[in-house]
């Protein structure tokens, strides 16, 4: 029996439930969604609110929002607090728990599973707002559900080692890495051209396994001035705005890169697949917002960076490059498949990352030993040592979500098979279902 009052958000006054379900059903109708009204709903659309004025007290905490536009104005005019919204966090997650499992249908209960952990972050990130500290593994855990298992850096020594046996010569291993690298930045009038078709054939491998809505669009833009190198803004209606930092110069490797990850089949895809399948198929209005300290992340970062090998198995990456994205940046295609070994090596030193970050912000090295670490240890230029640096700063554990998300989204599909339609198949779960980093199979 469903309880015909609830708590207005810690303000102090009460509301008919039914006030709830007429919004609910007012938004199912504008988005297409026809189906009975669920024991969830309206805790769905508290989430929602205070997911939206958590927002406003933290600038950059809503990713994406495509609800209601009543209801993102309501937040901006009348935020609450942190304290308020701390503790009507944990009163939303005494509500979920109170909803008895078998009162749902099997959707239902996969969509409560998905609430609890999106609440469990809300609180950790609203106490961290209110000045509680965490260490680095139970700060992680909190927001994005994962307690990161962090390797020593003496664990990423061989391949420091395979790199150096690649690029001998005098001075520090970082310079030379870097000055190899540096051959291959595309020049700054030649950059939207190499996106544009990196983007495009990113796209075509996707729509070949994941059918997409016809009005799906993005725009691209140039940006400076970040701590992050691309970024995917998501609009709803199948439209995003894809941002790309030039701060510092763009390696022809970045191309596909960006497009994969910020396009497809990673956010842009995640995020109107999401739209299409649970907000406006099934009014599910809790995926109309996207808090990015939350377990959303993990699953949205994994998939975008596992979805680069996906969507370029093997050798299919440099082949590509070498035929179409050298010629347009005008490089030499020759070096490609040299430099697409080094990529290689270079990406196992992701985890080292993760590590430096947690003894950074930990306090267990200050600001002058992490970046020699990331230099040594990432073996990137002081600019881009600072440039990681400044992201940790600002995103703190939320540097998990790539490598560790990357792995474990890899080891999911890996799990499907060998076929690369099976591996597709899972894909398109992973990014367009209510999926946790706990559901994803080892």
């Amino acid at each position: 029996m469903l309880n015909l009052f609830q708590h207005d958000g810690g303000r102090g006054t009460v509301r008919p439930m039914i006030r709830t379900f007429l919004l609910i059903a007012a938004l199912a109708f504008a988005i297409g969604a026809k189906r009975a009204p669920s024991p969830l709903d309206g805790i769905a659309e508290a989430y929602v609110h205070l997911t939206l004025e958590a927002g406003e007290r933290e600038e950059g905490y809503v990713d994406a929002y495509y609800g209601p536009k009543a209801w993102a104005e309501d937040a901006k005019a009348k935020p609450r607090d942190i304290a308020t919204l701390r503790r009507d966090a944990r009163a939303l997650s005494v509500r979920l728990n109170a909803v008895k499992p078998e009162a749902l249908t099997p959707d239902d209960r996969q969509r409560r599973r998905f609430l609890a952990a999106q609440l469990k972050a809300a609180e950790t990130r609203l106490a961290m707002k209110a000045g509680a500290t965490f260490s680095f593994a139970d700060e992680a855990e909190g927001l994005f559900g994962v307690r990161p298992q962090l390797k020593p850096l003496s664990f990423y020594d061989p391949v420091i080692a395979k790199i150096e046996a690649m690029v001998p010569g005098p001075g520090p291993l970082w310079e030379r890495v870097d000055a190899w690298q540096n051959r291959f930045i595309v020049p700054g009038d030649r950059l939207e051209p190499v996106m544009r078709a990196a983007i495009a054939e990113c796209r075509a491998r996707s729509a070949a396994h994941i059918a997409m809505p016809q009005q799906e669009r993005f725009e691209l833009e140039f940006v400076t001035g970040k701590s992050w190198s691309g970024y995917n803004w998501y609009k709803g209606d199948a439209h995003s705005l894809i941002q790309v930092n030039t701060d510092l110069p763009v390696r022809i490797d970045r191309a596909v890169d960006l497009g994969c990850h910020e396009g497809y089949p990673g956010h842009h895809l995640l995020n109107l697949l999401l739209e299409r399948n649970l907000a406006r198929a099934r009014g599910w209005v809790e995926f109309t917002v996207y808090p990015l300290f939350s377990p959303q992340s993990l699953i949205a970062e994994g998939s975008a960076n596992a979805g680069i090998d996906l969507a370029f198995p093997g050798a299919e990456r440099a082949r590509f490059e070498a035929a179409k994205l050298y010629p347009l940046a005008g490089l030499d295609p020759k070096g490609a498949a040299d430099y697409d070994r080094l990529l290689d090596l270079l990406h196992q030193l992701a985890g080292a990352r993760m590590t430096i970050a947690a003894a950074y912000l930990d306090g267990k090295v200050n600001r002058a030993e992490a970046l020699n670490l990331i230099q040594r240890y990432q073996l990137i230029s002081r600019k881009r040592a600072e440039q990681s640096l400044s992201f940790t700063d600002n995103y703190r554990s939320y540097v998990i979500n790539y490598g560790l998300g990357q792995d474990m989204v890899a080891r999911d599909l890996a799990r499907s098979g060998a076929s690369p339609a099976a591996r597709w198949k899972r894909m398109e779960t992973i990014i367009s279902q209510p999926i946790l980093p706990v559901d994803l199979r080892r």
